[in-house]
């Protein structure tokens, strides 16, 4: 089964949300389009409600992967990654590797994992490096220096 093109760790971020938000405006103005997964609603409500007003002149349509419009919308997002639609890039904001990720993996051309720069943040996120690698996966990452 095919794997997503490319997997990328962005760490040492200061604030996840803030660094999503500028991940989608970058992917926006390449005209790709974003599917975001956590398993925490909280933050992916304040990722939604982030993404409205992080940029005053900026509009980032979204909307939550059930919703009706999601087909057509280029942002999604959604706690249940099996509900996910196939996108360009898939954002990573959770602490844990996804459930069945080679098929989640799959649907994306590229993947993100964003991780902070705080010590508790961090140590899971070697334990998805190592998870991803030992699967035969090649992540790649990329140190943001407290971005």
């Amino acid at each position: 089964m095919a794997v997503a093109q490319r997997i990328d760790f962005h760490f040492n971020v200061v604030n996840r949300i803030a660094y999503a938000c500028r991940v989608v405006r970058k992917s926006r103005s390449l005209n790709l389009t974003v599917a975001v997964w956590c398993r925490d609603a909280h933050m992916l409500d304040n990722f939604s409600r982030m993404l409205w007003s992080f940029e005053a002149t900026g509009f980032y349509p979204h909307v939550n992967a059930e919703d009706e419009l999601a087909a057509e919308t280029p942002i999604v997002y959604h706690t249940d990654e099996r509900l996910l639609p196939a996108r360009d890039v898939l954002l990573l904001l959770d602490d844990a590797v996804p459930d069945d990720y080679n098929t989640l993996f799959a649907r994306f051309g590229r993947v993100i994992d964003v991780v902070g720069a705080a010590e508790n943040e961090r140590i899971p996120a070697r334990q998805r490096f190592i998870t991803y690698r030992r699967a035969g996966l090649n992540p790649i990452a990329h140190d943001q220096g407290g971005h």
